[in-house]
């Protein structure tokens, strides 16, 4: 019976999946078309399905589907409702998305919502188009879409640095994991990349682009492979849901998993490097788990070290890592096992001599028949496993090479079970006297008793101060108790009397069931003891972290969380501590320094602790000599600091329950601090946003004040130019003068305006179709005179497309590029202008203009500062400017949505060149003139 109940359902998790069945119930259907990159058919295979789905009768509905001129796909979607493209207005354009809310109103029993990575228009309800899914998966709509290996958030930068194009658009894993189906659309490298050349991924010219990019065979052969393995992980979890809901025990051989099962033995490391090169070989998942079985008293130094140094090596090697908890080291595992699914179970075998196996022998003997089930189990562990979990494979290891005696008084068979205090050679007698006391004193009571009680009652005193010993003492005196009260009830109270004879043989048979409910009692009870003493102090430890956690909710300082950290360790763990902080600065300080009568902390140990994101001190393998323990206040975001404890136990560094109660503590102080951080990083951000808009009205208004003067000057210099033979010589140059200062000024002045203008987004962009060549010919004659000592090269501009931009802006960042480059050369030198037209990483087209010259091009590590307003190139230069017309044609190209940015001028051994990008849409159609 124990068995049968032993296999039910856990209760809890009945409920919890009868409420995600109910949540799901009224929750749409999401599949996901999944493919190693573009062309592989996604979009085809997704509407050949729903055209198959609405010839049975489900309302399908066309949500956004983008078919990128191929033919084939564009007809699949005849015959099938398409739903309306909404209309958003964002900066003088009209971009088309996906309508969310008609969706909603036409509430279709299916909806196809292609490119869940997408990003929609600023303006839209939501940022990311498989948020808009999400709304609609939430009212109860299937959704169908397509992604792309490359798009997912874990594997994006494994993509880019395979294919050396980094992809902007990512969907999060919960996203991908969370789908009810997964369907890869799978074609091999071969195939595409003829698919690609016959014209039926791209356009010609765009596909001629990714053949040289980023459809290489190799690119494309790496991505196939991860998006197989991320759909077989997905359908692995599908397994293992399926196995939950349905509450599946015996494990299925889907996939192989491994798990090292140790002890504190000397051979655990063996064991674990032994697992670690297996599944390496079978190219699977490790699991090394250890048994924390309860225990009348603290384990052995020597074997917690072992024990840590193992679980140490696991975790350098990549293994997942868990102590197991339960009094049935057998049963602890199995459960392990199946929730898992794991498939082979890897055990140790410890050497042992002629007299060293027949204790254990003896030792296996009385454990089993004190041990709930002992009449299947075997003396060996991995007997005992292999007969509780019949569909996993035991390996059992052999010895390892170097031998090394097990402790005294070790069982090597019991599975991460520390020995008790009645078990090592130093053996506490009080609890032994202590059982002698209670066995005379129910000795006493029975032969004041006798013979009034029958001598079936009398065993039951003896067999109650059996349970009193193991209650009060343990394991050890109970057994010496069970023992003793046998011995005494027949030497007092069978005939003959104060005689170990016995006169009738059936008093053999009571003396064995005494000795033997007496042990039974004396375990369950014992064992009962030290379970609850264990959920004590668990409850404790989680009262603990609950108050700790909650007081460091309302800290608002890092002084704050400094004094609550010293306190609440030191409650705890009788420990006292320091904590280096992160700073705005990037480097560590020491938030609290160490007490007087603790060893000062060093820097340089804390600096190596936060670098490698390991502990490190004493109880780790790094510098171990250490009275210190340094461990790494690892947030979610990045590590915040460095704790470091000063404990007056050694226990506090080795002790498996203890050491991760501690790192609990850092866990928590780092997200106190991470939530500080940007708490301040927010209100920074919000002075600085005041104190630009302030800047920036104080800047609009000085301008606007000083631009009237400014054009009365410059007509009033321009017209004593026009008479300047009438005026003498020295005047004459004094006019000039003047006037070139009053033009700079004005030239000032203007800029500051727009800049003003562009960051208040209060005025809006006048966008037109505008030829570039007409463009670059306006900006060159505006700068004709400050351009009059240079020569300009002019590469052919009339092939280029229209671009759609507010040209009066696009004229003012290319004066202030040919200006920039004029300031910087020597007269006489060269610029050159070209423009080309470029196609991104997402594919999309853009115009690119450059604009060179031979000067002494730009410092390394000021590419961006220079763009920055008031930044100049040369701070010690002497000419003239204060670092303005960068930082304008930055904003200008931001708001057109293009880049600007400055790179060596190519084919030259100096030089810079400055280029910006705008985005090529579909110009309109020129209607030929009519004769």
């Amino acid at each position: 019976m124990a068995d049968i109940a032993g296999e039910r359902p856990d209760p809890d998790a009945l409920l919890k999946t009868l409420d995600d069945a109910e949540r799901q119930a009224v929750r749409g259907k999401l599949r996901v078309y999944f493919g190693s990159s573009a062309g592989v058919g996604k979009t085809y295979a997704m509407l050949a399905a729903a055209r198959a789905q609405a010839a049975q009768g489900t309302d399908v509905l066309a949500g956004i589907v983008e078919t990128h001129g191929r033919r084939e796909t564009a007809t699949l979607l005849d015959g099938l409702p398409v739903l309306p493209l909404k209309d958003v207005a964002y900066r003088g354009h009209t971009l088309k998305e996906f309508d969310l809310d008609g969706a909603l109103l036409r509430r279709p029993a299916l909806v196809l919502v292609d490119e869940l990575a997408h990003s929609n228009a600023p303006g839209s309800r939501h940022a990311k188009r498989w948020q808009d899914i999400q709304e609609l998966l939430a009212a109860g709509i299937d959704v169908w879409t397509t992604l792309n290996v490359q798009h997912l958030d874990s594997l994006n930068e494994a993509v880019g640095s395979i294919t050396g194009v980094r992809v902007w658009e990512t969907v999060p894993d919960d996203v991908f994991d969370a789908a009810d189906e997964v369907i890869l659309v799978d074609l091999s490298a071969d195939e595409l990349l003829r698919r690609l050349k016959e014209g039926k991924v791209y356009l010609p010219e765009q596909a001629r682009h990714a053949a040289r990019n980023f459809f290489r065979k190799g690119n494309l052969i790496a991505l196939r492979e991860l998006a197989l393995r991320r759909t077989a992980e997905h359908v692995d979890d599908d397994v293992q849901a399926y196995r939950r809901d349905r509450a599946i025990e015996p494990v299925w051989r889907t996939r192989e998993a491994i798990v090292a099962c140790i002890g504190s033995d000397a051979d655990a490391e063996y064991v674990i490097r032994s697992a670690h090169r297996m599944s390496q070989q079978l190219d699977c998942d490790l699991h090394v788990v250890t048994i924390d079985t309860p225990r009348a008293a603290p384990p052995a130094a020597a074997e917690v070290d072992r024990l840590q140094h193992g679980l140490a090596l696991a975790d350098a090697l990549g293994a997942r890592t868990e102590t197991l908890a339960g009094g049935d080291m057998v049963d602890a595992v199995v459960r392990y096992v199946r929730r898992h699914n794991i498939t082979k179970a890897i055990v140790g075998r410890t050497r042992a001599g002629g007299w060293q196996r027949l204790r254990l022998s003896l030792t296996a003997l009385l454990t089993a028949i004190m041990s709930p089930g002992w009449l299947w189990r075997r003396h060996s562990f991995a007997d005992m496993l292999a007969a509780g979990c019949p569909e996993i494979d035991i390996i059992r290891l052999g010895a390892p090479p170097v031998p090394a005696p097990a402790p005294p008084g070790r069982d090597p068979f019991t599975l991460g079970r520390r020995p008790s205090g009645d078990e090592r050679g130093a053996r506490p007698l009080a609890g032994y006297a202590w059982a002698l006391c209670y066995c005379a004193v129910a000795t006493a009571l029975s032969a004041l008793a006798f013979p009034t009680l029958h001598q079936t009652n009398i065993v039951m005193l003896f067999l109650l101060a059996v349970a009193a010993v193991a209650l009060r003492h343990g394991r050890g005196p109970a057994a010496l108790a069970s023992v003793v009260s046998v011995g005494l009830f027949d030497f007092f109270f069978v005939q003959p009397l104060s005689s170990f004879a016995v006169s009738d043989v059936q008093y053999l048979l009571t003396f064995g069931v005494l000795l033997g409910v007496g042990l039974l009692i004396g375990q369950l009870t014992a064992g009962l003891r030290l379970q609850a003493q264990a959920s004590v102090k668990r409850e404790a430890d989680a009262r603990s972290l609950y108050e700790f956690a909650r007081e460091l909710s309302s800290a608002l300082l890092p002084e704050q969380i400094v004094a609550l950290a010293g306190s609440f360790v030191h409650a705890t763990f009788g420990a006292r501590c320091s904590l280096y902080i992160l700073g705005l600065d990037d480097r560590l300080k020491l938030a609290s320094p160490a007490n007087g009568d603790t060893p000062a902390p060093e820097s340089a140990l804390a600096q190596w602790v936060y670098d490698h994101g390991q502990p490190a001190g004493a109880g780790t393998a790094t510098l171990s000599n250490s009275a210190l323990l340094y461990l790494p206040l690892k947030a979610p975001m990045r590590t915040r600091g460095v704790l470091v404890l000063d404990a007056p136990r050694r226990s506090l560094y080795t002790n498996p329950d203890t050491r991760r109660q501690v790192e609990a503590y850092a866990t928590l102080i780092a997200i106190a601090l991470e939530r500080l951080h940007y708490v301040e990083v927010a209100q920074q951000a919000v002075v600085s946003m005041e104190s630009e808009k302030l800047r920036n009205s104080l800047l609009a208004a000085v301008s606007h004040d000083l631009r009237t003067p400014l054009t009365s000057l410059v007509g009033m210099t321009d017209t004593l130019m026009r008479q300047q033979h009438k005026l003498p010589d020295g005047v004459q140059d004094t006019v000039r003068a003047m006037r070139d200062q009053a033009q700079r000024m004005h030239a000032l002045v203007v800029n500051l305006l727009d800049m003003a203008r562009l960051q208040s987004r209060d005025a809006p962009l006048r966008m037109e179709w505008q030829s570039i060549e007409e463009l670059v010919g306006a900006a060159l004659a505006a700068m004709r005179e400050p351009l009059a000592g240079h020569r300009i090269e002019i590469a052919p501009l009339s092939s280029l497309p229209l671009v759609e931009c507010d040209g009066v802006l696009i004229e003012r960042v290319l004066c202030n590029l040919l200006e920039n480059a004029g300031k910087y050369t020597p007269a006489g030198s060269t610029l050159r202008i070209h423009a080309f037209v470029h196609e991104t990483e997402a594919h999309e087209a853009e115009m690119r203009v450059a604009v060179a010259d031979n000067g002494p091009g730009v410092a390394p590590g000021a590419e961006r500062r220079i763009f920055e307003k008031f930044t100049r190139g040369e701070r010690e230069s002497a000419t003239p400017g204060v670092g303005l017309g960068l930082a304008v044609c930055e904003a200008i190209v931001a708001a057109h949505h293009g880049r600007i940015w400055v790179e060596h001028a190519p084919g030259q051994a100096s030089g810079a060149q400055f280029v910006f990008s705008l985005p090529l849409g579909a110009p309109p159609q020129i209607q030929p003139e009519t004769a």
